[in-house]
């Protein structure tokens, strides 16, 4: 639970002010942008406690409550104050969830029993609340097994168990962790493939999926620990269709709310694709923001306004401004989503993945084709690494890969292409990994461009060639480590060679509709004829007016968090009041300044050399300010200069 809930509170702050609404906001957390007097009209820096919203609630006429916004602990803490008469007391109406709605996906026992109702399959399953119910349970379904605490976050108290010692450690832990005592005991569908599809619903109940997601990797890694993508790359439209009609069936039958919610399911790796629910969050949850920033959608924007009674058709699209918001968004382009780790920060930690969550952070690349998409995520993470491969860092020892393919750890998608680069194949790689294939296969045509490259120098390298690398992500930096130059003669190679960057819309429904709002992410792309011409189409319009670009802090990580983005976004802000056109330049989904609406121009890419160069040579600023996003920017002022 990081820097997205302050994304999601801000934007549904800002959202409901729109409508001259009074908003008085409660958090405990000073670096976030929320607390900030721009965002609400009341802000209280307390403990996120009743008897804080007892002395909120004492000092303003407060109507309603919002409470979907503040991930997990602003739903405990409204289950708390709802137990203990609280809003009842002071007159105060739930809204964009119901209590009931908590409740029963809160409460797994509960919860399993109303999928049963509605003919939702789920994996076989039983609630403990002893020790000794829970050692029954085992001894019924046998083992793997995955253990799940009750009302936690992160997966805190999760994991999957294959003995009996492992089981009766963690069942202790998720017994001693869980506030209401409580674990689900869950036959494991290890392999199996995960899903998440983002929802909305209005108070005339019609529902639209925002965005599909899929993880990379299988069930057993928690989805804020996987590689995920969206669209949904794998999925026959047969078996979306039915996920879809499923998860729309499950929100109805937990409440009659109007909000967002998140479902996630496990898909048999089969041609069955059998579908099994997992869970429903109520709320806003840390897919949403990135489903946000993938498609364009402002979810959190939307969901505060059907809180209050708004339906979808009477909302304008944010990006468009002239079609409604009662659509699903449509992706001509790919996101993939890598999470950032810090175990370097941890001499001994564990660093294998499991579904207990160990990143901190997290990077989004966009793209034409998956493979543009995960190149660029991988330049995003700031980890000495210039891609996925193509850099001599790899692994060259075949038993080392195969050992650290079958423990997954932070650097799994990279030890991948190792392993693809020695030569082990993709059917041994998959029946370890249990990655799809599609996705293996994906890497290996990187691995394939990798050798081809290989093959040449920079002055007979093919254009042809190196305008494939580049349109499949390849930074300057990876070819010249291929062919042997400095990166500088790569790029001017491909400058020579009319090898251009072009910048393309984020426009949430596939260019059928003009898009409004300046949200870009770069490609490559082969030149089209027309009228005699030859060119790449570039959607980024270079203006006239004087521009100042800020650089972003890139991925939330120990020792540079969400402090650095609640100053960039202030260096936006200021700026704008002095007249410039602003230009955001972040790679992170959780975070504020990445919005569509904060900086005049967002272009959603890496905070890496060539990219930055490449923006600036296109929109010549007057200046870029660095001394805001931490580290991260300050590391690229020398180039600057």
């Amino acid at each position: 639970q990081a820097c997205e809930f302050d994304y999601s509170g801000s934007q549904a702050s800002r959202s409901l002010r729109e409508e001259r609404i009074e908003v008085t906001l409660i958090n405990s957390n000073p670096a976030t942008i929320m607390t900030d007097k721009v965002v609400a009209d009341n802000i209280y820096l307390l403990p996120l406690e009743v008897d804080s919203i007892r002395q909120v609630l004492s000092e303003h006429k407060i109507d309603a409550v919002l409470p979907t916004m503040g991930g997990q602990t602003a739903l405990n803490l409204c289950i708390e104050a709802d137990k203990q008469g609280v809003w009842e007391e002071y007159g105060v109406k739930i809204i964009g969830v119901d209590i009931d709605a908590i409740n029963i996906t809160e409460d797994r026992e509960e919860f399993r029993v109303l999928m049963e109702k509605i003919g939702i399959p789920m994996a076989p399953s039983k609630t403990a609340t002893s020790f000794l119910r829970g050692k029954s349970i085992a001894q019924d379904f046998g083992f793997p097994l995955c253990i799940r605490a009750s009302y936690t976050l992160g997966g805190t108290g999760a994991t999957f168990v294959h003995t009996k010692d492992e089981f009766e450690e963690a069942l202790s832990r998720g017994l001693e962790v869980s506030p209401i005592h409580e674990v689900m005991i869950d036959k494991a569908l290890l392999g199996w493939k995960e899903y998440e599809l983002e929802l909305l619903r209005d108070a005339n109940d019609n529902v639209i999926i925002i965005c599909s997601i899929e993880n990379m990797d299988p069930m057993g890694i928690h989805t804020g620990d996987s590689i995920t993508v969206a669209p949904a790359m794998t999925l026959s439209d047969t078996t979306y269709q039915k996920m879809r009609d499923m998860a729309i069936r499950m929100m109805r039958s937990i409440g009659t709310f109007a909000g967002g919610c998140n479902v996630q399911f496990a898909v048999s790796n089969d041609e069955k694709e059998d579908i099994v629910a997992i869970e429903i969050n109520p709320r806003v949850s840390r897919s949403s923001a990135l489903a946000s920033k993938a498609t364009g959608y402002p979810i959190a924007k939307i969901a505060a306004k059907l809180a209050i009674g708004y339906n979808l058709d009477e909302l304008f699209n944010q990006i468009t401004k002239t079609t409604t918001a009662y659509f699903e968004p449509t992706l001509d382009y790919v996101i993939v989503k890598i999470p950032r780790w810090n175990f370097e920060k941890f001499e001994g930690a564990d660093r294998r993945l499991g579904i207990q969550m160990k990143s901190v952070g997290e990077v989004m690349g966009i793209g034409r084709s998956f493979q543009e998409a995960l190149q660029k995520a991988a330049q995003s993470l700031e980890i000495k690494r210039n891609g996925l491969g193509a850099d001599g860092r790899g692994y060259t020892d075949q038993d080392r890969v195969l050992e650290m393919l079958d423990k997954a750890s932070w650097n799994r998608v990279f030890v991948i292409y190792d392993a693809i680069q020695l030569g082990i194949p993709l059917r041994r790689i998959h029946d370890i990994t249990k990655i799809d294939m599609w996705f293996l296969k994906q890497i290996e045509e990187l691995v394939h461009i990798h050798h081809e490259i290989e093959k040449y120098n920079v002055e007979t390298l093919p254009r042809e060639l190196l305008l494939d690398a580049k349109m499949k992500g390849f930074a300057d930096r990876q070819i010249a480590h291929m062919v042997g130059c400095l990166e500088s003669e790569i790029h001017t190679k491909r400058t020579e060679s009319g090898i251009q960057r072009v910048w393309k819309l984020v426009d949430t429904c596939a260019a059928e509709f003009q898009a409004q709002t300046p949200y870009y992410y770069s490609t490559f792309e082969m030149e089209v004829e027309d009228g005699g011409k030859r060119f790449s189409e570039n959607e980024s319009v270079h203006t006239d007016k004087p521009k100042v670009v800020v650089l972003g802090s890139g991925p939330n990580r120990i020792g540079q968090g969400i402090e650095f983005d609640y100053c960039c976004v202030h260096g936006v802000l200021a700026a704008r009041e002095c007249g410039y056109e602003t230009i955001m330049i972040n790679c992170n989904p959780e975070t504020v300044s990445t919005d569509f609406d904060t900086a005049d121009k967002l272009y959603f890419e890496p905070v890496f050399w060539e990219h930055i160069y490449d923006i600036i040579r296109h929109e010549k600023p007057e200046g870029v300010i660095v001394q805001l996003g931490g580290q991260t920017a300050l590391k690229l002022a020398e180039k600057l200069d």
